[in-house]
């Protein structure tokens, strides 16, 4: 039998159990409420970490944003894009050497107009009755300067310890009619405001433009100066927004790029397109050899209206794609010259890419053996491959023509000066001596010239009295000249020297000599009036007015003016004149079609005037002749016409010449519905668009007393007056003031 005591050992080893078993629990509990507060404040922590964290990173994006926005408003200053953004962070960029440039002219500019404006402070003296208190008695003793700093309101409601200000003092003595006097002085003069035009309140994508600073000045321009240091002839932005019609400017850069685009869809890398078809154009005068015409020719265009992407597409085919080392064709020397020796040479002197400066330099060195001739005329055409050069078999006996040989200088000699090498210099002064020295019948130049003889070409004389009917067509040496133009055949060689003497700083005296002796012999010859008074120059053949104007021969208007702005002397009224008249005669040519757009040539009789009259003659590819006149004649004169009618013409090359995949000629402008040409043509790019878009431009866009344009509208830096001439150091002298 157990005793009591026996009883009680088990029970309290279970409540000895229970207990721990209860400790356990409340120890486990306690645990785990402490690992979840842990837990809870680490994810409390994470929680807030992430959160600022993400506000860093708003605010970070809020401060990219903001310095994003603060580079587009610096870009906007400038009348640049967003696609220019790439150059902000790249100091030694042209562009952005150009804009420091700017910025300290603008700086001293707005220096200038604070003075200004502190010299037109108007100064109202209003002398007071000494009727008043001992405050206005003493302000009234040499009277109250109205212009003068006030008090600040502190000062004026201080319980009047301080006298009134006297702006107020003023006010209240002329309310109370106790005013002895006002004495105004006399306010010098303020610069007259251009107009303002409703349609300049448009937007656009600015451009980077390679221009100048002084907005260029119609009189300085006249007094022939190109004195314009270079320090201030810079600049990339449009310095006077009130020039710019923005909306029409705005959509000639459309064209552009409707133009561009289509080309690079159907033709890339070929010479041109055939819009309609929708393929490239092989029949063009380079042939189908994939020369990329259309990318050399249009490329500064691109690049003064600012179409970056699409300049840097054509730079790097020209980069990676152009040569004419393994071209085995006959070029032309005088297109090769003007259209890719001059593109380059532009784009070199915008940008300062060394590979423009190598481009041109391999381009020239292939035509170099068309120079190879017993006179040092060249010939027209040269093989790139083999070096074999000669002459078109129609030209007059195998003659060398007037407008290709005489239509190097400008691209010749500046790629002298900036490679250094004298040689291209040495072969257009060649040609300078010749036709120097030659006879000139009636001081005019006969279109067709003899390699080999160095004498004027021969024509098919008609001499039934000396031959029999077989050989009525024998080649004979004519007693006269059988064709003079300044037009076709003509044209370049008188514009090349007035260009040479103006690329040259006016230093190049010999061809400002020579451009004035045929200027005059062409004005008494074949510069005639109409009947109604439209001034035209007429072609002359056999001794003969033909009465008859080559749409070529339109640019005549703006080289007639440009002669008279550059020089004053007894020819400059009778030469703007003249320049006036042609341009007007070039318009008219256009506005009495149905399409508004004019014909390849155009005649004068008793019957008609500015008319064509046979079907060859009434076609027109997308010329930019008349358009290079309205733009000049714009620049020396602000005449509003002029814009008005290059307006015209864009809305006649909309609506005639504007197809979904580009812009074709026309066969005939005299047709309600003309029928198109199916080709858009490189100078349609290179010339046509670049003249529109500039006559809808501030002057400070490639202004004329800084760059001269060479016949395909690629601008060539003026010697001594633009700092982008970039000549090479060591460059030989010119010879013969050239």
């Amino acid at each position: 039998m157990c005793s009591r005591k026996c009883f009680r050992m088990p029970t309290l080893v279970i409540c000895g159990v229970v207990l721990t078993i209860i400790l356990v629990c409340i120890t486990g509990i306690t645990l785990t409420n402490s690992i979840n507060i842990s837990n809870i404040v680490k994810l409390r922590e994470k929680v807030a970490s992430d959160s600022a964290a993400a506000n860093g990173g708003h605010q970070a994006a809020q401060t990219r944003a903001a310095l994003v926005e603060q580079q587009y408003s610096t870009l906007q200053q400038h009348h640049l894009s967003r696609s220019d953004m790439n150059y902000i962070q790249a100091a030694t960029h042209p562009k952005n050497l150009q804009r420091q440039l700017h910025m300290q002219q603008l700086q001293q500019q707005q220096q200038q107009q604070q003075q200004q404006q502190q010299a037109n402070k108007i100064v109202i003296e209003i002398g007071l009755n000494n009727n008043r208190g001992s405050n206005e008695s003493a302000a009234s003793g040499s009277g109250l300067n109205v212009a003068s700093s006030a008090p600040s309101s502190l000062d004026r409601y201080s319980g009047g310890q301080k006298s009134a200000p006297p702006i107020l003092q003023a006010a209240e003595a002329l309310m109370e009619g106790n005013v002895d006097s006002i004495s105004l002085p006399a306010a010098s003069p303020l610069m007259q405001q251009q107009p303002h035009n409703p349609e300049e309140s448009g937007e656009e994508g600015e451009s980077f433009h390679p221009g100048g600073g002084g907005g260029g000045d119609t009189n300085q321009q006249q007094n022939g100066s190109a004195s314009t240091t270079s320090a201030n002839s810079m600049g990339i932005a449009d310095h006077n927004p009130g020039g710019i019609q923005f909306e029409r400017r705005a959509h000639v850069k459309q064209m552009m790029e409707h133009a561009w685009r289509n080309y690079k869809l159907y033709a890339w890398g070929k010479n041109e397109l055939r819009p309609m078809s929708q393929r490239p154009h092989s029949g063009s005068i380079f042939g189908s050899h994939d020369l990329g015409a259309t990318i050399v020719d249009g490329l500064d265009t691109l690049y003064i209206m600012g179409l970056e992407q699409e300049y840097r597409e054509g730079r790097d085919w020209i980069d990676r794609r152009f040569s004419l080392d393994n071209i085995s064709a006959e070029l032309s020397v005088f297109e090769t010259n003007i259209r890719f020796v001059g593109g380059m040479l532009t784009l070199y002197a915008f940008t300062g890419d060394p590979l423009y400066k190598e481009k041109a330099q391999h381009i020239a060195d292939k035509l170099l053996p068309a120079f190879q001739t017993p006179t040092g005329i060249p010939y027209a055409l040269v093989n790139t491959k083999t070096g074999s050069a000669k002459n078109y078999g129609w030209a007059s006996g195998g003659s060398s023509i007037l407008s290709e040989f005489g239509t190097l200088h400008l691209e010749f000699a500046y790629l002298s000066d900036i490679t250094g090498n004298p040689q291209y210099r040495e072969r257009v002064q060649t040609i300078r001596q010749v036709l120097k020295e030659i006879e000139k019948p009636k001081g005019l130049y006969p279109n067709f010239l003899n390699p080999k003889t160095g004498k004027w070409g021969q024509c098919k004389c008609l001499l039934p009295n000396l031959f029999p009917p077989k050989s009525r067509n024998y080649l004979w040496p004519c007693p006269i000249a059988v064709h003079m133009s300044l037009g076709a055949l003509g044209d370049s060689y008188y514009e090349y020297l007035l260009k040479a003497w103006l690329q040259s700083g006016q230093t190049d005296e010999e061809a400002r000599e020579m451009y004035d002796e045929a200027m005059l012999a062409i004005l008494d010859k074949m510069v005639r009036t109409s009947p109604n008074g439209l001034t035209y120059v007429s072609d002359l053949k056999f001794d003969r007015l033909e009465h008859k104007m080559d749409h070529l021969a339109c640019f005549s208007g703006g080289l007639f003016a440009l002669g008279a702005a550059t020089r004053q002397n007894e020819h400059t009224t009778k030469y703007m004149e003249v320049g006036k008249g042609i341009t007007n005669t070039c318009h008219e040519s256009y506005i009495r079609t149905p399409t508004q757009l004019g014909p390849e040539a155009f005649r004068f009789s008793d019957a008609v005037e500015a008319r064509a009259l046979r079907s060859q003659e009434k076609y027109y590819i997308l010329r930019p002749e008349t358009f290079e006149s309205y733009f000049v004649l714009w620049r020396l004169t602000h005449d509003q016409k002029y814009r008005d009618w290059g307006w015209e013409a864009v809305l006649a090359l909309e609506k005639h010449c504007r197809t979904a995949y580009g812009y074709c000629g026309l066969r005939n402008v005299y047709q309600q519905q003309p029928q198109k040409d199916d080709v858009q043509q490189s100078f349609f790019l290179a010339e046509t668009l670049k003249y529109l878009y500039l006559l809808f431009s501030d002057d400070s866009v490639l202004p004329l007393d800084e760059w001269v344009f060479n016949t395909e509208a690629h601008p060539l830096p003026i010697k001594g007056a633009n700092a982008l001439y970039r000549q090479a150091p060591g460059t030989l002298p010119a010879s013969n003031g050239s």
